[in-house]
């Protein structure tokens, strides 16, 4: 079965500066869904009539980040936080909600500034397991999926708690929710660990959701860099992930000029414009 994709609207049409103007340019580039990161400053519903208007899914959004001003990039992890991530989760759920949203990215947040990670890791855990049980059940009411992500300590952020999908994997046993899943950036991934078809395989079965994008710049699948993504993608199918694969790079220009990738990827799958089926047509 082919790979559908996810548009990313915090990274990608930047050349647009509101959110529903970038969900139409995605829909007219062929994408079926889109993602966005917490969409501040856009009611719920104006995106959602903006998806209705070009039929177009909202596929993940993430809870809010917290305190941008005091350096917070997520709350689940975060020690002395938890009534600030459970007033955040449930206005993303509310928002998931409004805009027919069924993922939730709940960001594990940054270790405290001037903190040893080791030091207080152990700490940072029991709060991520607690806070991550008390979103499940509140998703589950929903029908919603929770995931987290790990993102490299190298080069994206040193201090975010979640680095590695090893990490992430054992969280999520001891959280032992059914509906908490693993949202995979192969980006991340890659820098952190390389070793991608193990790894896909290895975690395929807690995989919620799969990120994109080339390394080490961030830009398009097709841009000079590390990952072989025809064959990524290849593997997918023959995993059989039926999931959305989230385009979260950087356009090195525009980014509609920038989908050559795409295109390709639905000529070479017999799709046409938007990854509609010859045969359906």
């Amino acid at each position: 079965m082919a790979l559908r994709f996810s548009a990313n609207l915090s990274w990608l049409f930047p050349e647009l500066p509101a959110l529903p103007a970038r969900l139409e340019a995605a829909a007219a580039a062929g994408f079926g869904a889109a993602e966005a990161a917490w969409p501040a400053g856009c009611p719920a519903q104006a995106l959602r009539a903006a998806a209705e208007r070009a039929g177009v899914r909202i596929a993940l959004l993430n809870t809010p980040p917290g305190d941008p001003e005091a350096g917070e990039l997520g709350l689940a992890a975060v020690p002395g936080r938890e009534a600030a991530f459970r007033e955040g989760l449930a206005a993303a759920v509310q928002y998931a909600k409004a805009v027919g949203c069924h993922r939730i990215h709940v960001m594990a947040g940054r270790v405290p500034l001037g903190a040893d990670r080791a030091a207080v890791a152990g700490e940072m855990e029991t709060t991520f397991i607690e806070n991550l049980r008390y979103a499940a059940d509140l998703l589950a009411q929903e029908n919603m999926i929770g995931l987290v992500e790990p993102i490299n300590n190298r080069i994206t952020d040193p201090r975010y708690y979640l680095n590695t999908p090893h990490q992430a994997a054992a969280i999520l046993e001891k959280v032992g929710r059914p509906n908490l899943k693993l949202q995979l950036d192969l980006f991340h991934c890659q820098i952190m660990d390389g070793n991608l078809s193990r790894n896909l395989d290895t975690y395929f079965p807690l995989i919620g959701h799969i990120q994109i994008a080339q390394v080490p710049g961030r830009h398009e699948p097709d841009s000079p860099g590390e990952l072989n993504f025809p064959y990524i993608f290849e593997l997918l199918e023959s995993l059989g992930y039926t999931g959305y694969v989230g385009c979260e790079y950087a356009p090195k220009g525009d980014t509609l000029e920038g989908l050559g990738w795409l295109r390709s990827y639905w000529e070479s799958r017999g799709l046409q414009h938007g990854g509609t089926s010859k045969a359906a047509e």
